[in-house]
């Protein structure tokens, strides 16, 4: 009987840092307690969680079972602990650090599109990648 997933990454499929890091994290989920689930899908309604396809695209986020969206750093702490791993950013939660990993991550999520071209060989411009 396969485990239950603790949680559901909402990621970039077109992104080819966000597929680096979704392949990575795939490869981690042994326990198939992570979820993924590409915002460019043909299937996928943005809508169904408040949200445009262009607030999504902003930052990362993520969803509990229970629905709960959550975005931004809190997502990668959420997506490493499913996978086994939330030793690795429990540091960024952390009272004194915490803001200083959200502002690092917000300058990331900004640029992301621009780096992403630099990155898997990828054509980016005008804010989307192709893959």
């Amino acid at each position: 009987m396969l485990n239950q997933p603790e949680f559901t990454l909402l990621y970039d499929g077109n992104c080819p840092i966000c597929r680096k890091e979704v392949a990575w994290l795939r490869w981690k989920n042994t326990r198939h307690k992570l979820c993924f689930q590409d915002i460019h899908a043909a299937d996928f309604d943005a809508a169904r969680f408040d949200k445009t396809l262009t607030e999504l695209m902003a930052e990362i986020h993520g969803i509990y079972p229970d629905g709960r969206l959550i975005q931004g750093m809190p997502v990668f702490r959420a997506c490493y602990q499913a996978v086994g791993l939330g030793w690795l950013f429990a540091p960024t939660g952390w009272p004194l650090l915490r803001q200083s990993f959200d502002w690092l991550y917000a300058l990331f999520a900004r640029h992301r599109i621009r780096l992403g071209g630099r990155f898997g060989g990828n054509t980016c411009k005008a804010g989307v990648c192709k893959p």
